[in-house]
């Protein structure tokens, strides 16, 4: 079982979904996950004596879930139990149920996937590439990925040199490099190109990503000239960083008169092989 078919029991109509765009998160109806999970006649009874056993069990998922109003059988909206994709997860590894035993197969085995990549970080290039491959990227356009994802753990270790927090701080001074360079945030260039919860990265042509990787590339080496100190300097050093990378753009787009940003996603970087991409 890969990623993409482990979650398609998220994607089924019979589970209801609520797509958080501030939080940038799928929150899916617990009851409907659990019913087609276990086939139980009385899903609400049956997660009620879960919610037991997890709370016995010394669990805290059941106290960290959410409630949201979601479209009840009687056409109300009524307020339901609700996880996101994590939570699900880790609930369903709790469900002795024949459907939900590939999802803990999976689970194990992303869990020592990841294990022999902290040993070897090679691996995970290796397993990149092939996942690429799958998807339909063409290998130019792969290589190039895999050359911004070094290029992006060059910039981390350097943020990490600056004692920049990983999570919110990081996506604080990527969404400035972002912008400088591009003129969008983070979350209006994914609206940009129809994305939600996807890497943006994955998304982008190969221009694209040239210029993000220039971007990233410049921060790096103006903190490691101006070693900033502060969580501010660092945000200045990334917007300067940015716009390096949106001279260059600006001088490619008078040169050739054509956009940088492009409105392609990986559905239409990568067409089946079927099919044709619209003029």
């Amino acid at each position: 079982m890969t990623k993409e078919t482990a979650i398609k029991l998220f994607e089924q109509k019979q589970i209801r979904t609520h797509w958080n765009a501030e939080e940038e998160k799928w929150y899916f109806s617990i009851i409907d996950a659990i019913e087609i999970l276990t086939d139980s006649p009385r899903p609400r009874k049956y997660w009620n004596a879960l919610k037991t056993k997890l709370i016995a069990e010394g669990s805290e998922l059941s106290h960290n879930l959410g409630r949201l109003k979601m479209l009840s059988a009687d056409g109300k909206m009524r307020f339901t139990d609700v996880a996101d994709t994590e939570q699900l997860l880790r609930l369903i590894q709790s469900v002795p149920s024949k459907k939900a035993e590939p999802f803990k197969q999976w689970l194990a085995r992303v869990g020592s996937e990841r294990i022999d990549e902290i040993e070897d970080p090679e691996l995970a290039f290796e397993r990149a590439m092939e996942t690429y491959l799958k998807k339909g990227y063409s290998k130019n356009w792969i290589n190039q990925r895999l050359k911004s994802i070094e290029i992006r753990k060059e910039l981390t270790d350097e943020w990490d040199e600056r004692s920049v927090k990983k999570g919110l701080e990081y996506a604080i001074l990527t969404n400035e490099i972002t912008e400088a360079w591009s003129g969008f945030t983070t979350k209006e260039y994914k609206a940009f190109k129809s994305l939600k919860k996807e890497n943006l990265r994955d998304n982008m042509t190969n221009l694209e990503l040239v210029f993000n990787m220039l971007a990233e590339v410049s921060t790096t080496e103006i903190s490691k000239e101006k070693e900033p100190r502060s969580f501010q300097e660092n945000k200045e050093v990334a917007r300067k960083g940015g716009k390096v990378a949106n001279a260059a753009r600006i001088q490619l787009e008078k040169t050739t008169r054509k956009k940088v940003i492009s409105k392609k996603n990986a559905k239409s970087l990568n067409p089946p092989a079927n099919k044709k991409l619209d003029k």
